[in-house]
């Protein structure tokens, strides 16, 4: 069985930083919008994608093992991890968008969540 690890230094994208080993249990598949429900009761969607120094990149998704679920979707992206904006958002991928932010990664709980490429 594979394995994705996750190497995130702070950055221009995300101040934030891990350093995490997940065990996929299936192949990993490009994403570009996800469902995620902090707050909100019907879930809000983000257009999603990897980021690296140089900009953008793909975002991918995986089953992987999870000790309190037994299976989650990891998403993941470069080596600055994803940037995410509402759906269907105007204009580019920026790091100074307000409407935009960073995250290292995400680990969701429903494959109905992911909204692949």
């Amino acid at each position: 069985m594979e394995y994705t690890e996750i190497r995130v230094d702070p950055n221009d994208n995300c101040p934030m930083s891990a350093q995490l080993v997940y065990k996929n249990l299936t192949n990993p598949k490009r994403v570009i919008r996800v469902r995620i429900y902090e707050g909100e009761p019907e879930g809000v969607l983000y257009d999603v994608t990897g980021w690296s120094e140089h900009g953008p990149v793909n975002a991918y998704a995986v089953s992987v093992s999870d000790s309190g679920s037994g299976s989650a979707f990891l998403v993941y992206g470069g080596d600055w991890g994803l940037r995410l904006r509402p759906a269907n958002s105007e204009g580019d991928w920026n790091l100074g968008a307000a409407d935009q932010f960073g995250e290292t990664h995400l680990v969701l709980a429903d494959e109905e969540d992911l909204i692949e490429a």
